[in-house]
């Protein structure tokens, strides 16, 4: 074999090694988007029924939930304090809706440090105005990026829809943001 040749090969297993630890490195974590977890930092029990409560994230980050007109939305809020609504109405569903109780941020541990990458939460759509008690429930990817944190894709109910949800977070920095429902 040539040098040129053992360069490459080299170079090659040393990528493939560092992009499999780059795989194995992410991570789930959990955290309570229900009012009985969060903080309520506003409360209009009147009939348009605005709530605003914080929820707590991970690693600094903290989840702004408001409810108003029956729709609900979530902003992520950064350590640094900078907000970043996800505007879910726009990007997921127009109907009413309300989200699951969990957040499942994806995360990369390195050492002492996390550092999260994606976020996925569940979006409980009444589509059908014919019949509002059914609702289409999707799985909501938002990328977290330094640059951005938005929406990526929204996965329809489905056979293997959690795995499909995580399998795009853990893609999503390099997409682009959904900027209105498809």
């Amino acid at each position: 074999m040539t040098r040129r040749t053992i360069i490459l090969f080299v170079l090659t297993v040393g990528l493939l090694t560092l992009e499999s630890a780059a795989a194995q490195t992410r991570q789930s974590v959990y955290t309570n988007l229900d009012d009985k977890h969060c903080r309520t930092l506003k409360s209009d029990v009147s009939e348009a029924g605005e709530y605003l409560g914080r929820c707590t994230g991970t690693a600094g980050y903290t989840l702004l939930v408001a409810e108003g007109d029956l729709r609900q939305n979530i902003t992520v809020v950064t350590p640094q304090k900078v907000k970043h609504s996800l505007e879910l109405w726009s990007t997921v569903s127009s109907a009413f809706s309300s989200l699951g109780p969990q957040a499942e941020w994806r995360v990369v541990k390195q050492k002492n440090k996390t550092t999260p990458v994606a976020l996925i939460v569940r979006y409980n759509a009444s589509e059908d105005s014919e019949h509002p008690e059914k609702t289409t429930s999707y799985l909501v990817v938002t990328k977290i990026t330094s640059k951005e944190v938005c929406v990526t894709d929204r996965i329809r109910p489905g056979p293997n829809a959690n795995e499909e949800a995580r399998r795009l977070a853990d893609e999503a920095a390099t997409k682009p943001c959904l900027t209105e429902k498809h």
